[in-house]
């Protein structure tokens, strides 16, 4: 049986920028509320309740759905009483009363205030006014208390109908239906069936074929229209219509292939007896008398009405009910879902995937037109590097501006041999500069978040900054290292625009348990320094995708750059890493890694190096600078690939000392299960490399996740948002005593 939601969540995750807002305009029935708590990975809820009586349904009848799940669910929704949104009712009356305005109809203010409350209406206009992008409905309401007003207010292009996709069991024939995938579609609305309508109706249907099954999958998509009757008027199913719907079906397919060429696959046959098009006859025998275009099953079946439409999709429900079945709108640009009175949690689940495949695939939808239900703050991201600054403009979780200011090497003179700290007043003005050529300033901005410094070890977390800390940075007290102009800038910047400024899990942060620290030498401590910022936020990324809780899982992160640190993330804490600005761990492109003690100190005193060039290997020409003469891994592989087999040794070795040293945490999570290995950072991009560390550590016993690159500005952002969106508070940085 071919896997559709597997397929449709891979699909969406491919081409998804951004999750759309989604309304529920009955969140208080337990089927919508179960399908709609497995969505919060691909949407944005808006339940039409108070959040009081939607956690009464959940704890009432949805205690087989894991809990965090619907917590996580919660987190990423809002509750909305429509009656209680004076301003939105308002809209939404003045819509009413212009409406029957010109419908000729006089009705009073009240009475458009009380259709505007309705939650199906409302819920419609919240679409319908840009609002939202979707909304949910027909589980409870009758057709025409969702459905006839939804069509009504959301037709945008073509004939508005109704298809219902069937995936059915390995029970049912295959030769029938390739893959056992069958698309029925009828006339929906429209009452009066004309050949117009009925051409759009079959290219519609047909295109939700191709949009939510995969090339891979079906190759191309056959639809037949089908016939029962040689007789009768333009407005029954009769054999005439169907011939005159027939020659309209080029030039309906061809405006559709002129908006995604992965239309041209659509094969459409018309006038097919029903007998055929749902028997194995229709493959063989329309290979020889529907014209050469034609080849193998039938996957859609357009019927020219109402009843037959309903007949078929009935008729399948009931005799294969293991189908996977759902039904997906033609016309409406993906903005309204109608479920059935019979719908199960599993039906909306795929209604809704399956239209938001759909509007991601329309290529003209990027995000909600108002952000009135999930506010997008727009955040300014700073990351300070050695000889550039980044800087990103989010709105939400979206990036509308990005750019690395480099800054020459005579701009950086003056400041040769003087604190770091020093460049910040440069630095601020190339930042405000690059901003104002973009016509931004402070006052469109509603946070900034910079990368954190050098200071004293805290738990992780977004930090607002203040004196205490800007005192410890300008003291150099921890350390010198660009990040910490990140909030001297960051500080400067939001001065007198009362707009907050924030730090984010800096290099510093330290939750690791005094078992980690000591060492078998009194004098020595191990410290925690890492790359912390993209550790927690590759651990938050995988508890999201996986619809949990950063608090909720434990999983090993090897962030593999110039730099390599892997960390245990234990539910919620960063509880041990190595210490990558010394060095320690495997060895890097650039540094040297753990070695031997023994035959280090040996070096040491061997008179062959200077304490400069025995730091220098340590970090900076170390790892495979000193090994191969380079430290880019793309020229390690390259040199592999020529039959270098000192590349290829070095390269097996240090994919094994990072799978040596993320097995080595196992013992950090006393006992528990890793639920997941994840490999992010620059050399995270290597195929090879990933390849080799995946196979050292199979042992563990769970899998590997890649998110390559560093992904820090986008970590930034993320950290201002939870603040901003009142997730999790402001943690304050506070002198030691």
């Amino acid at each position: 049986m071919f896997d559709i939601e597997g397929s449709l969540d891979r699909q969406i995750l491919a081409v998804a920028r951004t999750r759309p807002t989604v309304v529920f305009v009955e969140p208080l029935d337990p089927r919508v509320l179960e399908g709609a708590c497995y969505l919060a990975r691909f949407i944005r809820p808006v339940f039409l309740a108070s959040e009081a009586e939607v956690r009464e349904v959940a704890a009432r009848d949805l205690r087989h759905v894991e809990p965090t799940r619907i917590d996580f669910t919660f987190s990423e929704s809002v509750f909305v009483e429509p009656i209680l949104q004076q301003k939105l009712i308002a809209e939404f009356s003045s819509h009413f009363l212009e409406a029957w305005r010109e419908g000729g109809q006089l009705r009073s203010a009240a009475e458009a205030g009380r259709v505007a409350s309705d939650p199906a209406q409302f819920g419609i206009l919240a679409v319908r006014m840009g609002h939202a992008d979707m909304v949910v409905g027909g589980a409870t309401h009758e057709p025409k208390d969702f459905f006839r007003p939804m069509v009504r207010a959301l037709t945008i292009r073509y004939m508005p109908s109704e298809a219902g996709v069937f995936v059915l069991s390995d029970a049912h024939p295959e030769a029938i239906f390739p893959h056992n995938i069958v698309v029925f579609g009828d006339v929906g609305v429209n009452a009066t069936m004309t050949p117009e309508a009925l051409a759009h109706v079959a290219v519609g249907t047909c295109a939700i074929a191709r949009d939510i099954i995969p090339e891979d999958v079906l190759a191309e998509i056959h639809g037949a229209i089908v016939s029962y009757s040689h007789r009768g008027s333009d407005e029954g199913p009769s054999a005439d219509l169907v011939r005159r719907a027939a020659e309209l079906i080029p030039g309906v397919l061809a405006e559709r292939v002129r908006h995604g060429s992965r239309y041209a696959s659509i094969k459409i046959a018309a006038e097919v007896k029903m007998s055929v098009a749902l028997s194995q006859r229709s493959a063989t025998y329309y290979g020889g008398h529907g014209g050469e275009d034609w080849a193998g099953g039938t996957n859609v079946i357009v019927c020219p009405n109402l009843d037959m439409g309903n007949l078929l999709y009935h008729l399948y429900a009931t005799r294969y009910p293991d189908a996977k079945k759902f039904t997906v709108m033609i016309g409406l640009k993906s903005r309204g879902v109608d479920l059935a009175m019979d719908c199960t949690p599993e039906d909306v689940r795929l209604s809704v995937k399956a239209s938001v495949l759909r509007m991601h695939r329309f290529g003209d939808w990027t995000q909600t037109p108002k952000d009135t239900f999930f506010r997008r703050h727009r955040v300014l991201a700073i990351n300070p590097g050695s000889t550039s600054t980044k800087i990103s403009v989010y709105e939400g979780e979206q990036e509308s501006f990005a750019a690395e200011l480099q800054h020459t090497s005579g701009e950086l003179a003056p400041f040769a041999g003087r604190a770091i700290t020093e460049q910040f007043a440069f630095r601020k003005e190339v930042i405000a500069t690059a901003l104002a050529k973009r016509g931004l300033t402070m006052a469109d901005v509603d946070a900034i978040a910079a990368r954190g410094g050098l200071l004293r070890p805290i738990a992780h977390g977004t930090y607002r900054i203040g004196q205490a800390m800007i005192a410890d940075l300008k003291s150099g007290a921890f350390g010198e290292h660009a990040s910490n102009l990140g909030a001297l800038i960051a500080n400067e910047l939001a001065a007198g625009s009362g707009k907050p400024a924030f730090i984010v899990d800096p290099v510093v942060v330290d939750e690791a348990p005094e078992r980690v620290k000591i060492t078998g030498v009194k004098a020595i401590r191990r410290k925690v320094i890492s790359h912390a910022l993209n550790q927690i936020a590759s651990a938050r990324r995988y508890a999201e995708e996986n619809e949990t809780f950063y608090e909720k899982v434990n999983v090993i992160v090897a962030h593999m750059g110039g730099g390599i640190t892997i960390g245990a993330h234990k539910r919620g804490r960063y509880i041990d890493v190595n210490n990558g600005l010394d060095g320690e761990g495997p060895f890097t492109p650039q540094r040297s890694g753990s070695l031997p003690v023994g035959q280090l100190i040996d070096l040491c005193f061997s008179g062959t190096l200077t304490e400069a060039e025995l730091k220098a290997l340590n970090k900076g020409s170390g790892g495979l600078m000193d090994l191969l003469g380079t430290d880019d891994l793309r020229e390690v592989e390259r040199r592999i690939a020529g039959g270098d087999a000192e590349a290829a040794a070095v390269f097996e070795a240090m994919a094994y000392q990072i799978a040596k040293n993320i097995a080595a945490l196992i013992p950090a999570f006393d006992g528990e299960p890793v639920d997941r290995i994840v490999l992010t950072g620059g050399m995270a991009r290597s195929a090879a490399l990933v390849e080799a560390v995946t196979g050292f550590v199979a042992a563990v016993g769970c899998s590997v996740t890649v998110y390559p690159g560093e992904n820090e500005m986008f970590a930034l952002a993320k950290g201002a948002l939870r603040v901003l969106n009142r997730k999790e508070a402001a943690r304050e940085y506070r002198p030691r005593g």
